[in-house]
């Protein structure tokens, strides 16, 4: 696959440490023939001393790309970092963390009932992938479609990329320099999400419907729907309390001990 000079390139190399091949949540059915991810495998490395020194370079942290910077360095299939669609780098992210840390995760968990708090361990090999119902996918491809329950627009929709979200940002920023409201990320992500309104695809045509025609409840139903039929790591628990009680649906909280778990 050609590759522009800045897209970052994970490339394979011949290590001397053993891998280990991770399932992804989509199957590999997203991305085109041909694609090194087609296979719905990527091969990752197990963490070094490298990697800690990603983890503890105080540059990346202050930017926000220690975690990118992380998963591009474990990663062996040569692949574009901005191909990766998010649920599959969301497993990518709890792989890398069992095989630098190991699988046991241990965060404080807090009632919202009592206020009391409690450090619980998880499993994170028993987490369960949102596997792609390949049926739902529009000839084969990255799109699907969704009928608006209000205003029965018809829409198709793509799942996104890291590429995706870096466009998103990169837009964001951009909004918020013209002095924009700062409240804009919704209707930004919705523009980057949709692929055609009533059949037309004209990127003009999607902002303005998103803009000015999309009404809150549809736009509410589609984001259920969504988030619904992605294809991702579920990361809600059960946890067992130490009085007795079992607390269900519990959402693992990427804190700062997640990759630095003596934190």
């Amino acid at each position: 696959m050609e590759q522009t000079p800045t897209t970052p390139t994970i490339q394979e190399e011949k290590y001397q440490f053993p891998t280990e091949d991770v399932t992804l949540p989509s199957k590999g059915l997203l991305y085109p023939e041909g694609h090194p991810l087609r296979s719905g495998v990527i091969k990752m490395k197990y963490m070094t001393a490298k990697e800690e020194d990603i983890l503890t370079n105080q540059n990346f942290i202050k930017n926000g790309t220690v975690i990118n910077k992380l998963l591009q360095s474990l990663i062996v299939t040569p692949v574009s970092y901005n191909d990766l669609l998010i649920g599959d780098k969301n497993a990518i992210l709890i792989a890398a963390r069992i095989l630098g840390y190991g699988a046991d995760y241990t965060f404080e968990y807090t009632s919202p009932n009592t206020g009391d708090k409690e450090e619980v361990t998880v499993d994170l090999t028993e987490l369960d992938d949102k596997e792609l119902d390949e049926n739902l996918m529009i000839e084969g491809r990255n799109e699907f479609a969704f009928t608006l329950p209000t205003s029965k627009i018809e829409i198709t929709f793509k799942f996104l990329t890291h590429g995706d979200e870096e466009k998103i940002q990169k837009e964001l920023k951009g909004l918020k320099k013209l002095n924009k409201q700062s409240s804009s990320e919704l209707t930004t992500r919705l523009k980057h999400t949709l692929l055609s309104v009533n059949g037309d695809r004209d990127i003009k045509t999607i902002r303005e419907f998103v803009d000015n025609r999309f009404l809150a409840r549809d736009s509410k139903a589609f984001r259920n729907y969504l988030s619904e039929i992605m294809p991702d790591i579920n990361m809600q628990v059960d946890l067992d309390l130490e009085n007795g009680d079992t607390i269900e649906d519990v959402n693992i909280p990427l804190g700062i001990s997640f990759f630095w778990p003596d934190a």
